[in-house]
């Protein structure tokens, strides 16, 4: 143990910032970074669990790999705006009980390209916060204007989020002028393919107030990419009377929608604001039916849950020899982890609603944006080889019989998995697959709008995650190993939505 905390101890101290320096031996801010804990499950039914593996030398390792990253680097690694993902992967390597060796491996990976952190131009405060909304170069200046907040509301999240994402003057200033921008925070907090959302819920879900603050920065300075989605109307009070409609009833009727089809290709990074000058409308108004002012918040959660992991693992089956491991639904089922803990920490059930109304309209977005793949149920849950993992060269057998939980085989095959995507995938569907597993065939018969819906049962996660290895490879095949993993799918699916 003591020579793991030793290794640790060097190979972090080697990345140090020199401009912002780490004590090695107490380079730890106890303050934004204490031991993580996570939600009580009576407050959260369906709060994550951790794996077996967690130590004392690899917990306070964690909390040194977050410091220095929160201390050393910026929240976007290039000038095209991807983001960091450092906090994410060590956080979840350790919440699934890799030790010390993996959390560093994978920290070295990704400080390679990482920006240095940098001094804003000027300081955020209370009176201008919103004039620098959307610009990278204030994030420090968002950081600790977030972290002061988080202080003086005596780091209560769900306080903070009410103030500067879910409420109408964070989204919506009734004293501006016609074309004037306006802070659509809301809008902020989901864009990017919803990453200030996951960053956030990481810090609420293990109470790191550090991840939390970065989270909301990060919402801060990007940019508002859906207008369309959130119009003034959606941060007045929701009518009263209004019916609601299963989000499966939502998908069938776009899949039955010849207008929804997108049949030719577009740009990388044009493709989802054309789907949205197109649809964010049409889009809009489904949101608006899949919820009301009314409606059961656990229920409308559970919906989510099971409709971005549909839209990822069945999407993904539609008419392609191989599973397309889609690198835009996958983040469906990755942030999907943090909705009820997110949900939970907000006090007000209409901001709640709010939350939960955005999210799915962003997620139908990017799903119509990259071709709206058919969802073949039927063929989906009846195929028997989905259930079997297929690691290459000899089986893994013990007591001469093969592994009784493919899910062993799965995460530690991911621990080492040099992506630093798949482990938020693998845990997520994890943890679906803890909740609802035991989900029986015919439970969703009560929406039979969506053609096959009767199928749908818990195998659903199990059959993602193996599909989802098949395609990124299993780190022990030598062979992939030493050629490099397949990355994820970014072709789309443009001209696949018809039925097969």
């Amino acid at each position: 143990m003591l020579r793991f905390l030793v290794k640790g101890i060097h190979r972090i101290s080697k990345h140090t910032s020199t401009s912002n320096p780490i004590s090695v031996m107490s380079g730890i801010d106890k303050t934004l970074f204490p031991v993580p804990v996570v939600q009580d499950a009576a407050l959260n039914a369906l709060v994550p669990q951790v794996w077996p593996g967690i130590t004392p030398t690899s917990t306070e390792l964690l909390r040194k790999l977050l410091t220095e990253n929160h201390n050393k680097y910026h929240i976007y690694f290039n000038e095209r705006r991807f983001h960091n993902h450092v906090a994410h992967t060590a956080l979840t390597l350790w919440a699934l009980g890799a030790n010390e060796d993996a959390l560093n491996d994978a920290y070295d990976r990704a400080a390679k390209i990482q920006k240095p952190f940098f001094t804003s131009p000027g300081t955020i405060t209370k009176d201008n916060w919103t004039t620098h909304l959307g610009d990278g170069d204030y994030y420090q200046g968002y950081l600790s204007f977030f972290k002061s907040e988080l202080e003086a509301k005596k780091f209560d999240y769900g306080a903070v989020l009410e103030e500067y994402v879910m409420a109408p003057l964070a989204n919506y200033d009734p004293e501006s002028k016609i074309g004037e921008k306006v802070p659509l925070m809301l809008n902020r907090f989901l864009s990017g393919v919803v990453h200030s959302f996951i960053h956030a819920g990481f810090g609420i879900e293990f109470n790191l107030p550090g991840l939390f603050a970065e989270g909301l920065a990060l919402g801060a300075v990007e940019k508002q990419d859906a207008e369309q989605l959130f119009s003034p109307e959606q941060f007045a009070e929701a009518k009263q009377g209004a019916s609601e409609t299963h989000a499966f009833t939502i998908l069938a009727r776009i899949l039955a929608e010849p207008k929804m089809a997108l049949t030719e290709p577009h740009a990388m990074f044009s493709f989802y604001s054309e789907a949205l000058e197109k649809h964010g409308e049409a889009i809009r108004k489904y949101a608006d039916e899949w919820i009301v002012n009314d409606s059961d918040v656990d229920k409308k959660v559970e919906e989510l849950i099971w409709t971005a992991t549909l839209l990822y693992g069945v999407g993904g089956t539609h008419k392609h020899e191989f599973f397309n491991a889609d690198f835009f639904f996958m983040h469906f089922v990755t942030s999907s982890i943090f909705i009820p803990t997110v949900v939970k920490t907000l006090k007000n059930k209409t901001s709640q609603l709010r939350l939960l109304k955005g999210y799915f309209a962003i997620i139908l977005s990017w799903y119509i944006a990259h071709g709206r793949p058919a969802l073949n149920l039927r063929k989906f849950f009846s195929n028997p080889n989905s259930l079997v993992a297929s690691p290459p060269g000899p089986a893994r057998l013990y007591h001469g019989v093969p592994l009784a939980n493919q899910w062993h085989e799965i995460m530690q095959a991911t621990l080492r998995h040099p992506d630093d995507h798949l482990s938020k995938l693998q845990r997520a569907l994890a943890s679906h697959a803890v909740h609802f597993g035991k989900t029986s065939k015919g439970t969703f018969v009560n929406v039979p709008e969506l053609d096959g819906v009767e199928e749908i049962d818990g195998t659903l996660f199990l059959r993602t995650a193996l599909l989802t290895m098949d395609r990124l490879g299993w780190v022990f095949d030598t062979e992939k190993t030493k050629n490099g993993f397949p990355v994820w799918d970014r072709e789309g699916f443009w001209g696949l939505g018809e039925s097969s």
